[in-house]
């Protein structure tokens, strides 16, 4: 048997769930239980995403440009 890798496993997993929660059966459930799994699906998904949006951009910044650090390298030695 082949194994998959946790890539691909990982990939099936977010497509159930971008196609209507498939994952989860939700067409069954108590109607306040899925509104509530799904409100909490929506913010877990919004947060993730404004933090690696807010990540990505982060690494696109100019490292030479930071200030606030309060240290100066001058001759060798670094002072406060």
């Amino acid at each position: 048997m082949a194994t998959r890798s946790v890539r691909t496993r990982l990939l099936r997993t977010a497509m159930a769930l971008a196609l209507g929660g498939s994952a989860f059966q939700l067409s069954g459930c108590d109607p306040a239980v899925r509104s509530q799994l799904l409100t909490g699906l929506q913010t877990t998904t919004t947060s993730l995403s404004s933090a690696l949006i807010s990540a990505f951009f982060l690494s696109l910044q100019d490292n030479s440009s930071t200030t606030g650090s309060g240290l100066t390298t001058t001759g060798g030695t670094t002072t406060p």
